[in-house]
């Protein structure tokens, strides 16, 4: 059996439940329980606080962990990322008030800069040669410019809305972060086997989130042309229709190409064209 650990409540909390859901694995928690079992996948999951899963997973209380990458970097516990699992996205970045002149790092020379993450913060400047007072505050980092304790803060960015209305702007990333899965470095045979059989699901889910289903009517003389347009994942899927002369092509499209490809099937003669999500997706 697999242990899990992932967030009993914050940022990570929804999307981890979510991911594990959609991987068909069943868990109830409807007492709040710090401890549940699946009813049809081989794994425990265990509700922790998202700063202690490394360090769980490091001291084999956990085999696994769902965990921004943020904290990985920051608590420099022994574990090992196994794959970014695409939700939970954010950066750490310098901000700095408003108004305030910035040309480059060099600009936070002997400057004061509050955080949560001194240890990333730390490493950060001294790769970039710069020495600043590093205070290391917990909660409400955005203010502490404002009430005097710091010229720049180190913080977790999304839209940026609470930076703006602290009167902040953001001016450096210094990490791209996304949730993460971390196990321990040295699983035994069966933890491995039930660890692959959950990554080979998270991607089938991941991959189909990264791609749309493709149906479209087209005349057999466009249908050259289009199929070049849509390799799909061998290649399209072509069924002749009840008039004479036309065909139905069924194929995958990526995400990122989606509107481009979409405009040239329509230039090359697609006609009746329905874009479908896809809920699993296994190459």
């Amino acid at each position: 059996m697999l242990k899990i650990a992932i967030q009993k409540s914050g940022r990570l909390h929804e999307g981890s439940l979510k991911l594990l859901k959609e991987c068909g694995i069943d868990i109830s928690n409807g007492n709040n329980q710090l401890r549940v079992r699946s009813s049809n996948f081989e794994a425990e999951i265990f509700f922790l606080r998202d700063d202690d899963i490394p360090e769980y997973v490091q001291d084999r209380v956990a085999d696994a962990g769902i965990v921004g990458e943020n904290i990985v970097y920051e608590t420099q516990k022994k574990v090992t990322v196994v794959e970014k699992l695409g939700f939970a996205k954010c950066r750490l970045s310098l901000a700095v008030p408003r108004y305030e002149q910035y040309k480059d790092i060099t600009d936070l020379q002997g400057k004061r800069i509050a955080t949560s993450y001194p240890n990333i913060l730390e490493k950060f400047l001294k790769e970039k040669g710069v020495q600043a007072a590093i205070h290391t505050i917990s909660g409400s980092v955005e203010i502490a410019p404002r009430i005097g304790l710091a010229d720049a803060i180190c913080d977790l960015v999304s839209s940026g809305s609470t930076l703006f209305l602290n009167e902040l702007r953001e001016v450096q990333t210094i990490l791209h972060s996304e949730a993460v899965l971390i196990t321990h470095p040295q699983l035994n045979e069966e933890k491995l086997a039930v660890l692959e059989s959950l990554l080979f699901r998270i991607r089938a889910v991941n991959k189909a989130k990264d791609n749309k289903y493709v149906l479209l009517n087209a005349p057999n003389h466009c249908l050259p042309q289009i199929i070049k347009l849509l390799p799909g994942m061998r290649s399209p899927t072509v069924v002749p229709l009840a008039e004479p002369g036309w065909s139905s092509v069924h194929s995958v499209i990526s995400e990122n190409d989606f509107w481009k490809v979409i405009e040239q099937l329509k230039a090359n003669g697609a006609e009746g064209i329905l874009i479908l999500p896809i809920e699993k997706m296994i190459l």
